[in-house]
């Protein structure tokens, strides 16, 4: 099949004959006999695309083309069908033509092309006579859209000053005709409205300043009227306009001004120091970050008690009180500020600069004032022994006003002490009204009011200490136990015991101390010596201390502080003569106090010593007679301390259920002049003093007679744990026999109190006389 239209094949044939060419594929040219001789041959070229102009108007359909084919004769005997994009609705064919028309005007810019399909069939059997084929009908375009801003009116800004040329904005603007189809969108721009201010490139839209150095200030909204125009501008071309605003961005080309030279601003003399005195301001044409200023003040000795703060929101400059302001001594003050930008442009350095300063006048005002004191507080010092009534300090308060009031003084109470005082409400003398106790109070905080007299509503107040001064009255006190021990075998020098003092008078830490002997005695014994620091330490005279020649000394200590007058007191220190060690352990003494310490009691001492008389009277008869004797059988004896052994039991073990209170009971069965002791439990200082010398005199016994009652079983121990290193006490045991050598040393190896037993033992008893 081949389509093709009569114009088409008349034009074809005189392009190749223009060019000396052979047609394709329409024809070929042949030379016989010389001469050129065109011949018709069969088509073959391609013929599958259609064109139909855009928004036709005409009353009759449109002729788009015609479809025919190699089969049709012309006899009527082809029908020709069409199908596709718009077949039967828009296009419409001849069946027996192949004549293709459109039905209705069309829009390329709705739809630019349509696709549809062909096909000869055989009239009267309906078979194709040749394969459907495909063809397009393209819509030629015509100008018939004119330019358009999608996005207008435009908003654009460029820096003032700029210079000519500076790029502000690019525009753009479409057309829906072809672009690759003559000039119906081929676009010009130009200016309307806005010169000489701007230009606009014709093609690219970009618009750019014109006018040099163009001043914000002067002018800053600009608006451009732009044009764009198709068919490349030509007469005929269709156009489109749009609104270009144009601002001009501020650029700090302006120093700040003052709008007067001077500045007059009034403020109380009673302003507080930070309040504001008033507000100061200059104006700068620049906006923005151009326009923000900082205010200072011109060095200048009237101008130390003002100070200026910068305002960045209102770009004022608040004057604020440094310090306190007095009419009566100046009544006006007189300085200088200036105004600066604090962000500066290079470019415009030359135009001077950016900066101003004016006067500023303050003028204070008079105000009345309440009295002043000449301090802002008051201190006073009084002893304690201040008689009532007499005068310790005085305050002084002014009117600094002109009217210069009268002032009246009093105190003002907060608590009970207050009252200890008096002030003379004209001269402002404070006194005592009674004695004062610094050990009560050390100072007391008084509140003195100063009132004018013109105006009560008008008072000042002012704190007044008065420091209470001590009054050397108490005397210092020993600070130590009123006992202590010597060894018998003390050095000579040796410190004995340390000794200390307080005091209650002020001030505790700082008092100096003296320790000595009262100057009417002369101590051979013992002295003190003064270490510093408020101690002090008795030192053995000598070293010759013997319990038996005496065993308790008695030293007076005077203690006397620095104070003025000096205060002592005396003091007495018992001192007992104790068995020690070589190295200073206590091994035995007669003060209760000093066994104290190591948990012993004094019936617990009485009764180790009771034990050790009635062991050695039961050891010296054994010696003697070397016959060994039941203590007791009588199951009825009424003392509850005499324990009947049947078997050698086991030392303390089987005597914790005893108690010493049963020891005085026994001492007067045993010595029946004995006057009646404590039967309480508990052993008073006198009981004591009757049991040591029931304890000698039965060891004088034992000493004079071997004979005398043996008390070994009337054993009362303190508590010392179960067993007892010692192994078992009872007269019976077998172990207990000891040679007649009288050598008792042994005794030590049962530990520290049997060193005692051995050394009285050691001791030879008296020639017996041959009566006894």
């Amino acid at each position: 099949m081949a389509m093709w239209g009569v114009e088409f094949a008349s034009l074809q044939e005189l392009i190749c004959a223009s060019l000396r060419m052979p047609k394709s594929p329409m024809g070929a040219q042949t030379f016989r006999h010389g001469r050129l001789k065109v011949q018709r041959i069969k088509r073959g070229w391609v013929w599958n695309q259609f064109f139909i102009l855009e928004e036709y108007m005409g009353s009759e359909p449109q002729y788009v083309g015609k479809l025919h084919t190699d089969m049709d004769h012309g006899d009527s005997a082809v029908k020709y069908t069409l199908s596709g994009e718009g077949a039967g609705s828009i296009f419409t064919i001849d069946e027996i033509t192949g004549d293709i028309h459109a039905l209705v005007g069309l829009d390329r810019e709705e739809k630019s092309y349509y696709t549809l399909k062909a096909q000869a069939v055989d009239i009267q059997t309906g078979v194709p006579l040749e394969p459907e084929s495909e063809f397009i009908i393209k819509v030629q375009d015509i100008n018939d859209n004119e330019p358009r801003f999608p996005d207008g009116p435009y908003s654009a800004s460029v820096p003032e000053m700029s210079p000519t040329g500076t790029y502000v904005t690019q525009v753009t603007a479409t057309d829906a005709d072809d672009p690759t189809y003559g000039n119906s969108a081929r676009i010009i721009y130009s200016i309307l409205h806005g010169q000489p201010y701007f230009s606009v490139d014709p093609k690219s839209g970009v618009i750019r300043t014109a006018l040099a150095n163009m001043d914000r200030e002067v002018k800053e909204e600009y608006q451009v009227l732009l044009q764009a125009k198709d068919m490349g501008g030509q007469l005929g071309g269709l156009a489109s306009t749009t609104t270009i605003n144009i601002t001009l961005s501020d650029v700090n080309d302006n120093p700040p001004r003052f709008a007067k030279s001077i500045f007059h601003l009034r403020v109380p003399e009673s302003a507080s120091v930070g309040s504001a005195v008033g507000r100061i301001r200059a104006h700068d044409l620049d906006a923005g970050s151009n326009a923000e200023m900082d205010y200072a003040i011109v060095p200048g000795d009237e101008g130390n008690l003002f100070d200026i703060i910068s305002n960045g929101q209102s770009q004022e400059g608040v004057i604020v009180l440094k310090k306190t302001l007095d009419y009566e001594s100046k009544k006006s003050y007189t300085f200088k500020v200036e105004a600066s930008n604090t962000q500066l442009d290079t470019r415009f350095l030359h135009l001077g600069p950016f900066k101003d300063s004016a006067t500023v006048r303050v003028n204070v005002l008079d105000i009345e004032e309440p009295p002043v004191f000449t301090k802002p507080s008051y201190s006073m010092d009084v002893y304690e022994d201040t008689p009532p009534g007499t005068i310790i300090g005085s305050v002084t308060a002014h009117d600094l006003d002109a009217t210069s009031s009268a002032i009246r003084y009093s105190l003002e109470w907060h608590m009970e002490s207050d009252s200890c005082f008096d002030i003379d409400t004209i001269e402002g003398t404070i006194s005592t009204n009674e004695f004062l106790d610094r050990e009560t109070a050390v100072k007391h905080n008084v509140t003195v009011v100063a009132t004018k007299v013109t105006n009560p509503l008008l008072f000042t107040k002012v704190p007044v200490t008065v420091n209470v001064m001590d009054v050397n009255e108490f005397p210092p006190e020993l600070a130590v136990p009123a006992d202590t021990f010597v060894c018998e075998n003390s050095r000579v020098g040796q410190v004995i015991q340390m000794v200390s003092a307080m005091d209650k008078d002020f001030p505790p830490v700082g008092q100096r101390f003296f320790f000595k002997s009262p100057k009417h005695l002369r101590n051979r014994n013992f002295t003190i010596r003064d270490f510093g620091n408020n101690t002090a330490g008795i030192v053995t005279r000598h070293s010759d201390f013997q319990r038996r020649m005496q065993d308790v000394y008695i030293l007076p200590i005077v203690v006397e502080d620095s104070g003025y007058p000096a205060q002592s007191s005396t003091a007495t220190l018992t001192i007992r003569v104790c068995s020690c060690e070589p190295g200073g352990s206590l091994l035995s003494c007669s003060a209760e106090a000093i066994f104290l310490p190591v948990g012993l009691s004094t019936g617990a001492l009485m009764a180790i010593m009771l034990c050790v008389a009635l062991l050695i009277a039961l050891y010296m008869s054994q010696r003697r007679h070397k016959v060994k004797e039941t203590l007791m059988t009588s199951k009825e004896d009424i003392r509850d301390n005499v324990i009947h052994y049947n078997d050698e039991g086991g030392g303390e073990a089987d005597t914790q259920a005893f108690d010493m209170g049963t020891l005085p009971s026994i001492i007067a069965t045993v010595n029946k002049n004995a006057p009646l002791l404590s039967s309480r439990g508990k052993v008073t200082e006198g009981d004591a003093e009757m049991i040591r010398e029931f304890i000698e005199h039965r060891l004088g016994d034992s000493q004079q007679s071997y004979v005398a009652t043996t008390y070994d079983s009337l054993a009362t121990y303190a508590y010392e744990g179960d067993g007892s290193v010692a192994g078992s006490l009872s007269s019976i045991e077998e172990s207990w026999v000891i040679d007649d050598s009288g050598d008792f040393s042994s005794l030590g190896d049962w530990g520290q109190p049997f060193k005692t037993l051995a050394s009285i033992l050691d001791r030879q008893p008296p020639t017996l006389s041959k009566e006894s």
